[in-house]
């Protein structure tokens, strides 16, 4: 049975969906098989992988709302190595419908059940806010949620709000509900400031800070617009070498051997 794991922080322009995609990216170069979910109804993870998001038919929001099973609209890219569940504007209007239905917290968790077999790690995108949409995330986060936090001052504020968020999740739906880790991203190691928001992270999440610190990065930046993730982009680049880091600290902590394929 595949990992999950959610990417959440209700902070926007951290690096969030950007750490999804690239951290899936290098699972999938190392041989993993790897769906990722997008969330959030701004729907840049699946823009970021060159898909319409205005062309979605079937995506995040059908298998929320039940008119369609999930297996079905997961698309996947050979070239990539990264299986895709799109998103949409249309996903906007879930939290609405959602809001009177039973179990509406619960229904990502209950969709993923039926295909977490056939993936050695599930990571989910979830939008820039604390809502019903993201609550879904965290209640599927089955092995934990990461945090990706910018090296910046006001990352820290937003940290302590999502703090409180996980806690609410802990006592009232998903008490199993840990941090897998923290990502600390767009670090500029010529700023004092930045590594002074590293330390402080590291008094809130003593032993979850991962390693592998993701640096601001042009190529990081400009990948998105072709469509494609860092390693297909440019995979000598600071930010490429940075986000392999990353995948394969997540695999040796998890006791996966790697490979490629």
């Amino acid at each position: 049975m595949g990992r999950i794991y959610t990417l959440v922080n209700q902070k926007g322009g951290v690096g969030k969906t950007t750490t999804a995609i690239n951290l899936g990216a290098y699972l999938g170069y190392y041989g993993q098989r790897v769906l990722l979910i997008d969330l959030d109804p701004q729907a840049n993870a699946t823009s970021c992988l060159g898909i319409d998001k205005l062309g979605v038919k079937n995506g995040t929001y059908e298998v929320l709302s039940g008119s369609a099973p999930i297996a079905a609209h997961i698309l996947h890219n050979p070239r990539l190595k990264i299986s895709l569940l799109p998103s949409s504007p249309a996903l906007s209007g879930a939290e609405v419908e959602l809001i009177e239905q039973a179990n509406r917290e619960y229904r990502l968790r209950e969709a993923i059940q039926s295909i977490s077999d056939r993936y050695d790690y599930i990571l989910i995108d979830c939008p820039p806010s604390l809502n019903l949409l993201t609550v879904n995330g965290l209640v599927a986060a089955r092995d934990g949620v990461m945090i990706p936090v910018q090296c910046e001052y006001l990352a820290l504020e937003g940290l302590g709000q999502l703090i409180k968020t996980l806690n609410k999740v802990r006592n009232k739906l998903y008490p199993e509900l840990k941090v897998r880790g923290v990502v600390m991203t767009m670090f500029d190691g010529r700023t004092k400031l930045a590594n002074d928001v590293v330390n402080e992270v590291k008094k809130h999440f003593p032993v979850e800070v991962f390693k592998a610190v993701i640096p601001r990065s042009i190529r990081i930046a400009e990948a998105p617009s072709y469509g494609v993730p860092i390693t297909m982009y440019a995979p000598a680049s600071s930010g490429a070498k940075a986000y392999n880091d990353l995948a394969c600290e997540v695999l040796a902590s998890d006791g996966i051997i790697i490979t490629t394929n």
